[in-house]
C-alpha cells in the first residue's frame, strides 16, 4: 500500500494582514494517491455521481447535520457535521466543494474549502482521473491544497489529509461493491 507524495517548501510564518495584524502564511502542499478498483470506469464514476451512493462513502466525522450534492459543472457538495472527542469541545466541520469540469467516465476536477468553527483551514483543488485498467479502473486522485490555517499540529496537516483521502477511496471501493459491480478488493498502488 503505498501513495506518491509531491513536497514542497513553504516559509514558516505570518505576513502583515489588513489592520496590521499577523496572519498565518498559506503553505501548499500537493499529493497524489493512485488507486485499483476492481470495476470499470463508468461504474466508479456512477458512484460520484449518483447522490445516494456518494453519500455511502463520502462522509464527514461525526453527526451529520446537513447534506447537499449536485453533480453537474458548477455544481457542488455541502456537508456539515459535528464532531465529539471525550474531554474536548465538539468541532463543527464544513465542507464546500465546486465541480469545473466533468469529463463522464474518466476525470472530475473541483475544488473545496474544509472549514473548522467557521475557520477555513485549507483549500484545495482536486482532479480524479479514471483509466481503464486490464482487471477494472486505476484511479489517479491529486490534490494541491493551501493551508489557511494550521493545526495545532501542523507537521500533521498533510498526513492526515493524505490519510482521509485513503479512508474515502476505500469507502468508495466498497460503495461500487455494494452496488453489484465486483466482489474482488481494491489496492492502493504507486
Amino acid at each position: 500500500m503505498t501513495a506518491d507524495a509531491v513536497d514542497t517548501v513553504a516559509t514558516e510564518g505570518t505576513v502583515e494582514g489588513e489592520g496590521g495584524g499577523a496572519v498565518p502564511r498559506a503553505r501548499h502542499e500537493t499529493f497524489t494517491v493512485e488507486f485499483h478498483l476492481a470495476a470499470p470506469p463508468g461504474a466508479v464514476f456512477a458512484a460520484f455521481a449518483d447522490t445516494p451512493v456518494r453519500r455511502r462513502w463520502f462522509t464527514l466525522p461525526g453527526r451529520q447535520v446537513s447534506y447537499h450534492h449536485d453533480f453537474t459543472v458548477h455544481g457542488g457538495e455541502t456537508s456539515s457535521s459535528v464532531f465529539t472527542v471525550p474531554g474536548a469541545a465538539p468541532e463543527r466541520l464544513a465542507y464546500a466543494s465546486r465541480y469545473l469540469d466533468i469529463t463522464p467516465g474518466s476525470r472530475i476536477v473541483y475544488t473545496y474549502t474544509a472549514r473548522v468553527d467557521d475557520v477555513p483551514r485549507w483549500a484545495s483543488l482536486v482532479t480524479v482521473e479514471l483509466h481503464p485498467h486490464v482487471d477494472g479502473t486505476r484511479l489517479r486522485w491529486t490534490e494541491q491544497a493551501a493551508f489557511l490555517v494550521p493545526s495545532a499540529e501542523p507537521e500533521h496537516d498533510v498526513p492526515h489529509l493524505r490519510g482521509a483521502t485513503r479512508l474515502r477511496l476505500n469507502g468508495l471501493a466498497a460503495a461500487v461493491t455494494a452496488e453489484g459491480q465486483s466482489d474482488a478488493p481494491a489496492r492502493l498502488r504507486s
